[in-house]
């Protein structure tokens, strides 16, 4: 099967002022088709599906993002399934944000993970079933340690982003939940670090190779706005940040995260065939497939990041291939 995955979508803002005057296919572009084509679609939601309007003003913040309820519309047309809610605009809106987003992905049949209603729910898998297999996620996020969900309070699924015995437990019975729930293929979706970060520090390395060690299959990475290299270990992808995908933000003339990408993983029980990449050009409000130079620097960048880590990114003509195992 097929298993898409994009980087932090932003519906809020100037996204969603022009939801009204636009349709919700709109917004893919012209790569709507291929994003439609995956058996299953993962992206980053960062940002409250909400109507309420009582900003997060708890601890400083300098953005609040909200989409309206359409927001559900425009994910149905790429046929987005599966999202992570743990990142640092799910309670941009106040717990009542959170709730709402949650009960407006719920009634759409989107299945989410990563934040909840209290730490049980925020940590709870999510398990998807397509193509005849059934895929698992369980997400986390090292960013706004104050929005951590408690046993009675609601929030996101916090972690720090420490390689040790505690924190790697919790990944482990992550893990191992979602086994439990019937997982023949279980993805880690990561909202970590800081914006405008190149390259994944040794510590979210060593992270990285200790969530593979304890049963994860495939780690999904975001929160920097910009790609950056992926690596493969024990046959496995790890995709250190997967930039963004949808957004109305202004762009960094040298970082450029108006370039980024959309992974397609072959993956079947035994694990990960492939890797292919497809380079995007992000304008406001809108992603298409990039063309021209913008493909020559995404191509080179992800070649030359991936290869400081050890894995070899092959090019064919627009599109980027990695061969996880024979």
């Amino acid at each position: 099967m097929i298993v898409g995955m994009v980087g932090d979508v932003m519906l809020g803002r100037g996204v969603a002022q022009e939801m009204p005057f636009r349709t919700p296919e709109s917004f893919w572009g012209n790569m709507l088709p291929l994003l439609q084509s995956a058996d299953l679609l993962i992206a980053g939601l960062e940002c409250a599906i909400t109507t309420a309007t009582t900003p997060w003003t708890r601890t400083p913040k300098v953005f609040h993002f909200r989409a309206p309820p359409q927001a559900i519309e425009v994910l149905h047309a790429a046929g987005v399934r599966l999202v992570s809610l743990a990142n640092n605009h799910t309670l941009d809106f106040e717990v009542q944000g959170l709730l709402d987003t949650l009960d407006y992905l719920d009634a759409a049949g989107i299945a989410r993970a990563g934040a909840g209603r209290n730490l049980a729910e925020a940590r709870r898998p999510a398990i998807v079933e397509a193509a005849g297999m059934r895929v698992g996620m369980v997400a986390f996020t090292d960013n706004e340690p104050g929005w951590a969900a408690t046993a009675n309070q609601p929030g996101t699924n916090y972690i720090p982003i420490i390689p040790d015995a505690p924190t790697l437990q919790l990944v482990a019975e992550s893990v191992q939940a979602a086994r439990a729930d019937g997982a023949q293929f279980v993805i880690l979706s990561l909202h970590w670090g800081p914006n405008m970060r190149r390259r994944p520090p040794q510590h979210f390395q060593q992270f990285a190779q200790a969530a593979l060690d304890r049963g994860v299959d495939m780690l999904h990475g975001h929160s920097a706005h910009i790609f950056q290299g992926v690596a493969v270990r024990q046959g496995k992808p790890i995709l250190y940040d997967t930039g963004d995908f949808l957004d109305d933000y202004a762009v960094d003339p040298v970082l450029r995260n108006d370039q980024s990408l959309l992974f397609l993983a072959d993956v079947e029980p035994a694990g990960t065939r492939e890797l292919r990449m497809v380079p995007v050009r992000l304008n406001y409000g809108v992603v298409n497939r990039a063309t021209g130079q913008d493909v020559e620097e995404i191509c080179a960048r992800m070649q030359a990041f991936s290869a400081e880590l050890d894995t070899t990114v092959e090019r064919q003509e627009a599109l980027l291939r990695v061969v996880v195992r024979d």
